[in-house]
């Protein structure tokens, strides 16, 4: 018997990190796929501990249903914390608890988007930013982007031309996949871009935390006049990303939206997840945490952009981030970085190909790479690896 399913499933695909990652499970492929934090640095001690106390001392709240918004002291931690570092004014009323961000960017394309409504992006961007949009039925326009992130003149011609713009999604710091951050002067002038012409702007700030180098700067919410920007942000990158917690934040009459549309989805987040992350935050030092983290990560970062210079032509492009999980490389027009890809994994190595970060045409010669997962003997190992099948493609 055939079914009719609903339009929507003729938008949807899958994942290609996910195709990719059931490759990676096999121990010998050296892979710089998915965007995987170093399981080394889980506080799994600490953890237990908690997890121990919140039982004992909470475990008939610990293990009950919640609110939708998700525990109180948590998201009064998360308001603070995003005025202390972002400049921004929230209390907790302005945040709802996620499954990851990635619920945050799902819900979103519930909240505003209908079928033939206009998503403005960078280009490139998250890929599965545009797997949950699309889905929504919407249409995307990609906005050019450089080493200081959106062309906002391209950016103000697109709204001033395009009918039914409902969101601008965008990832300021860290960007995923290039691993860009954008300037001061651009975060300030899509503020004023989205009070101008009353769109939403989503903000996704999953890697803000995992900075090397330079000055954390202000999140485009601090800047944000007309209460029509909203931001995400996560624990997966600065604790461990198996409790699946992150939060949206924003506007308190569009936030009760959200958890609208949250109960019919799931109608909450995990309720011991959430009371072990506020009982680790009240006991421990998540700052000194997340300085290790990114004393790893920047040794890797390090590792991988000595590899890109020292063995790949001198042809190939690639950023140079200040922090977060991705470099990104541009290879020179007509090579297919799906055709290496292929070559690649034979020899046991794994990436992300570029094209998937493009919504509507997509630039092959380009791939994904992620430093955080691999130690740094396998990163030049894989490197060193990955350039010899870019050398002999060429």
């Amino acid at each position: 018997m055939e079914l009719n399913f609903a339009k929507r499933m003729a938008y949807i695909q899958a994942s290609e990190i996910r195709e990719i990652l059931k490759v990676t499970e096999q121990e010998e492929v050296i892979s710089f796929a998915g965007g995987l934090p170093a399981p080394e640095l889980f506080p799994i001690r600490e953890i237990d501990e908690v997890t121990r106390i919140v039982l004992k001392e909470a475990g008939t709240k610990a293990l009950q249903y919640t609110t939708t918004e998700g525990y109180a002291p948590l998201r009064e931690w998360i308001a603070d914390r995003m005025n202390r570092r972002l400049g921004t004014s929230l209390d907790k009323d302005n945040v709802l608890l996620t499954h990851g961000s990635q619920q945050g960017l799902d819900l979103s394309g519930k909240v505003f988007l209908d079928e033939g409504d206009v998503v403005l992006c960078e280009s490139p961007t998250y890929l599965a930013a545009i797997s949950a949009f699309k889905a929504y039925g919407c249409r995307f326009i990609e906005i050019p982007t450089d080493g200081k992130g959106m062309d906002m003149e391209a950016l103000g011609e697109a709204l001033d031309k395009t009918a039914k713009v409902k969101l601008i999604y965008v990832i300021p710091t860290f960007q995923n996949p290039t691993g860009r951050t954008w300037s001061l002067e651009r975060r300030k002038k899509l503020a004023e871009l989205s009070s101008k012409y009353g769109v939403a702007v989503i903000e996704d700030n999953p890697y803000g935390e995992l900075r090397f180098e330079g000055e954390t700067l202000p999140s485009v919410k601090s800047f944000d006049t007309a209460g029509n920007i909203l931001c995400t942000g996560s624990f997966s990158k600065i604790f461990c990303p198996g409790f699946r917690i992150g939060w949206i934040a924003g506007d308190k009459e569009i936030i009760r939206k959200y958890v609208l549309v949250k109960q019919g989805t799931d109608l909450q987040c995990n309720t011991i997840a959430q009371l072990t992350i506020a009982e680790y935050l009240k006991r421990y030092d998540i700052d000194k945490h997340i300085g290790k983290i990114v004393d790893v990560y920047k040794k890797r970062c390090d590792t991988a952009v000595r590899c890109l210079e020292r063995y790949f032509p001198d042809t190939v492009a690639f950023t140079r981030p200040e922090g977060g999980l991705f470099t990104w490389i541009e290879l020179p027009e007509g090579v297919s970085a799906r055709e290496i890809l292929v070559k690649s994994l034979e020899k046991k190595i794994a990436f992300v190909p570029g094209g998937s970060f493009y919504p509507n045409v997509h630039k092959e010669n380009t791939l994904r790479i992620n430093y955080s997962n691999m130690p740094e003997e396998k990163i030049e190992q894989g490197l060193g690896t990955l350039a010899g099948v870019v050398k002999e493609y060429m």
